[in-house]
């Protein structure tokens, strides 16, 4: 019974201080190739050429509640409207990554630098 007991104990200990790894981090410098690959053709400079006021810039981001990583992946993930879904072509970083890059360039107002 002792050796049970200091097996779990051991366990236990081995499992509370085994390192915690992050979830690996978008890479924005992907995340403008996958757009300019995928999206650019109707988004380029954050500009939509399908409906024009909803474009990729932070005010109408803002407007339209998309100015999160989270509700861009989504948008990104599943399409909505005339937006294609991107689940099939793209995987789950890939994804992560163009929304990340979206989000950056809105807050730069899509000027380079």
């Amino acid at each position: 019974m002792k050796k049970i007991l200091l097996g779990f104990t051991m366990a236990i200990a081995i499992f509370t201080f085994l390192p915690v790894f992050p979830a690996m981090a978008a890479d924005t410098a992907n995340g403008g190739k996958i757009f300019s690959a995928n999206c650019a053709a109707c988004h380029l400079g954050g500009n939509n050429v399908i409906i024009p006021n909803k474009n990729l810039k932070q005010p109408s981001l803002e407007k339209y509640n998309m100015n999160s990583l989270e509700a861009i992946v989504m948008q990104v993930t599943n399409g909505k409207s005339a937006m294609p879904s991107f689940k099939g072509r793209l995987n789950q970083q890939q994804i992560e990554d163009v929304a990340t890059y979206v989000l950056e360039q809105s807050e730069k107002n899509w000027q380079p630098g």
